[in-house]
């Protein structure tokens, strides 16, 4: 008995030790360039959004008992960037969780003192932050990438897949495609489709990014003679990612996504990280900074693992004899 009480007490301990402030209510800001606000907190949004919540939960932060979310939608209009994180920053939240690097460099010149975690492609390389170690100022986060050079991967391996893809069409808002915005990563792609003998042909993104917009973005491809398609990481491709699955069949395009989940839906080849790894990082980022940590302290989390994954199924509907070489690499085979 006297043991019992004894491990009662130290559960007891650990669990106060763990637990947040009494009274204290937390208020976080979520802004998202595509997702529909109340959409965040559902299952399959985007990035593992559910994931993100259930670990919140875990650490101890109940969304309306000691947590209030206040959420920042652009709507899939990336000219409403600047208005969602000025929103957002006049909210004057304890802290903002930032989805995608242009959000995240938006919110970079929009304050220097709200804390910020954010969800995006190399901070280093496109100019979000010097060291990711220890990225200083007001912003941490997790990268969904492992440097500028995962695309080149990409591409080499949907060359395996289409040997003879000389022209790849490349899936991005039109801003990025233009050189508007992330200027860094249009250059690193292009240098490197050149280096695989491919010619990279615009599939731009208009606004607003929705089901008749994707459409359209196909519709122009059949005029323009590509071979394949490269779908690249942005919000408004992971919002709509079944629908460019559906539309590749159509059109009889192979593509490679970033993206596992389009897989089994029939997308040809997917090399991805874990997104469930991805926002439990987020989770605990957000958890040491509400508990008194400066972001500037927190490293940057890169992952350490992507996977292939290969439909055979849509490859023999395509007409393609994928080489031994790529087969044996893949993580995940769906025939």
């Amino acid at each position: 008995m006297k043991a019992f009480i004894i491990a009662v007490a130290v559960a007891a301990a650990a669990s106060c030790a763990n637990a947040q402030p009494a009274g204290r209510v937390f208020r976080i800001a979520m802004v998202h360039p595509t997702m529909a606000v109340v959409d965040m907190r559902e299952a399959g949004s985007d990035l593992g959004m559910a994931t993100f919540f259930r670990e919140l939960r875990r650490l101890g932060y109940v969304e309306g008992q000691n947590l209030v979310v206040e959420r920042f939608s652009g709507g899939g209009r990336i000219e409403r960037d600047a208005r969602i994180v000025q929103d957002a920053v006049a909210a004057k939240p304890d802290l903002i969780v930032a989805v995608t690097t242009r959000i995240l460099l938006t919110l970079k010149g929009a304050t220097s003192s709200i804390p910020v975690v954010g969800v995006g492609g190399d901070p280093v390389a496109l100019g979000l932050v010097a060291n990711l170690a220890r990225p200083g100022g007001n912003i941490t986060g997790v990268s969904v990438d492992a440097g500028l050079g995962i695309t080149a991967k990409r591409l080499e391996m949907l060359k395996q897949a289409v040997p003879g893809a000389s022209r790849v069409a490349l899936v991005v808002p039109r801003p990025v495609w233009e050189g508007a915005t992330l200027a860094q990563y249009m250059t690193a792609l292009r240098r490197d489709a050149e280096q695989a003998g491919i010619t990279l042909v615009g599939a731009p993104v208009g606004s607003p990014a929705d089901e008749d917009e994707y459409r359209r973005v196909f519709a122009a491809l059949g005029e323009k003679s590509v071979h394949a398609m490269v779908i690249e990481s942005f919000p408004e491709n992971f919002t709509h990612r079944k629908l460019i699955v559906e539309l590749a069949a159509a059109a009889r395009l192979p593509a490679i996504y970033p993206y596992s989940d389009v897989v089994p839906l029939g997308g040809l080849l997917a090399y991805s990280l874990d997104p469930t790894e991805t926002s439990r990082h987020l989770a605990g980022q957000v958890d040491r900074i509400l508990k008194g940590a400066r972001p500037g302290d927190i490293a940057f989390h890169q992952p350490t693992r992507f996977t292939l994954a290969i439909n055979l199924r849509t490859a023999k509907a395509l007409g393609l004899a994928l080489p031994p070489t790529l087969l044996v690499r893949a993580d995940e085979v769906i025939d």
